[in-house]
């Protein structure tokens, strides 16, 4: 039988029909906006000026505080100037606009497409590199990933686990990723596993992609201490805490992060840019990026440079059509509507769904009918439809009571709830309500 995490989940139907499409590069405009927040975390500091030149790979973002990633240039050319951009939340944020003039790259970076395999850098020096790149959490958090492999004092990593499994209906970039870079990867979990001084990795990818599991373990034969494990077809398991609970059946607490069990978990396009960085001393600068939809004529897997319009990607796939109802960055269960195609695309884009207008609008809310759907597939074991009502009422001490902080907003109880309740929303509201309120407490204690 096929593991799984042991609470909740549901199976959407998976709509995986850019899988078989191999990545593509796309062509670089006249301009690039890169955003100087692309991380959980505080924004960077520009380290360059208007009328500056810059290459492919050329620092113009750097770290500010302990929780922050690097920004590079994507693109060569000149600093047109700095200004405010809207992201993909529509919020107007500060960015660097670059005016494209050929495609000219850092010297040090190696373009080559040779495997390298041998890393005799220490662990320190790992990190180091991995921090100077700018690498951050591929899977969609964008935490910068030199600190995810920093623990705490007092806490030891014992097992370090991928995550191959791409839960989200539609999205495809990581299949994409494990299929065409499959001994890149291997190499870059070895990295990891020298980097956190772990001498076991399990890749868990889920058992829709075959193709990826056969090449992942016959691959996985010449590495000793990483193993590949099927995983059932359930959503979220590409959450950390149901990948840890399913992997290897620990069960991280309410409040505490994966290291509390032994574990550090880590995305398939992560550890790619890892092995880029530390191997090729290439910056984060592009990433696949899937753009579907049920009517899109021609869903695809695109490598995108940072900065890139996503107009761009949705032209590159057939253009925009005419039923166009919403336009998505992410997955349907998790992603987040996108206000203007004007948007760039991002360290953490990892695709654009195209959603049919019939399919986008939202159902009337109706009463809730007390049937404990949304409870008995929340992965994380909270009750959504308390928490809504909670939230709806301001009653923020029983929230945190009742761990709304818990929710990883996976979206499970608004996708099986009957009566077309907006549980998720509410949560949300709440959620970040009750962490300001912590945050609060904590700074004023």
């Amino acid at each position: 039988m096929l593991k799984t995490f042991r609470i909740g989940g549901i199976h959407p139907k998976e709509q995986k029909v850019s899988a078989g499409n191999a990545i593509q590069p796309i062509a670089i405009p006249n301009q690039v906006i890169i955003p100087l927040g692309q991380h959980i975390g505080a924004p960077c500091q520009p380290v360059v000026k208007k009328g500056d030149t810059v290459k492919v790979g050329t620092l113009i973002g750097k770290i500010v505080g302990f929780v922050s990633a690097n920004i590079h240039s994507s693109v060569s050319g000149t600093v047109l100037k700095l200004d405010k951009a809207i992201d993909a939340s529509g919020y107007r944020r500060d960015a660097i606009f670059i005016k494209v003039e050929g495609d000219e790259w850092e010297e040090s970076i190696d373009r080559s497409s040779d495997l390298k395999k041998e890393c005799n850098l220490s662990s320190r020096e790992i990190l180091d590199k991995i921090a100077a790149a700018g690498i951050v959490g591929m899977g969609g958090a964008t935490f910068p990933t030199h600190v995810k492999l920093t623990p705490p004092p007092g806490s030891k990593p014992e097992i370090l686990i991928i995550n191959g499994v791409e839960c989200e209906p539609w999205l495809t970039s990581d299949h994409r990723v494990m299929m065409e870079k499959t001994e890149e990867i291997m190499v870059g979990i070895t990295i990891v596993m020298k980097a956190l001084n772990v001498d076991k990795a399990i890749i868990g990818i889920e058992n829709n992609k075959k193709d990826a599991i056969e090449k992942f373990g016959k691959c996985a034969e010449a590495y000793p201490g990483i193993s590949v494990e099927a995983l059932k077809v359930q959503y979220p398991q590409g959450g950390e805490k149901q990948l840890i609970d399913a992997l290897i059946g620990r069960q991280v607490p309410s409040g505490a992060l994966p290291i509390s069990v032994g574990a550090v978990v880590q995305n398939v396009g992560t550890v790619l840019a890892i092995y880029e960085a530390v191997q090729k001393n290439k910056p984060l600068i592009e990433r696949v990026v899937t753009v579907t939809g049920k009517d899109i004529k021609q869903p695809c897997n695109i490598l995108s440079r940072v900065g890139i319009p996503v107009a761009n990607l949705i032209n590159a796939a057939g253009g925009l059509p005419e039923t166009t109802g919403k336009i998505v960055s992410g997955g349907p269960m998790m992603g987040k509507a996108l206000a203007s195609t004007d948007v760039p695309v991002t360290k953490g884009t990892s695709g654009i769904l195209v959603i049919p207008t019939l399919e986008a609008k939202r159902k009337a809310m109706k009463d809730c009918i007390r049937c404990a759907k949304c409870v008995s597939v929340c992965p994380m074991g909270l009750n959504p439809t308390l928490l809504m009502n909670l939230t709806e009422f301001e009653v923020w001490d029983g929230a945190e009571k009742h761990r709304i902080t818990d929710c990883i907003e996976c979206g499970s109880c608004s996708y099986t709830c009957p009566a077309d309740r907006p549980l998720l929303d509410y949560i949300r509201l709440g959620k970040g309500r009750v962490n300001t309120i912590i945050r609060n407490r904590k700074t004023n204690a």
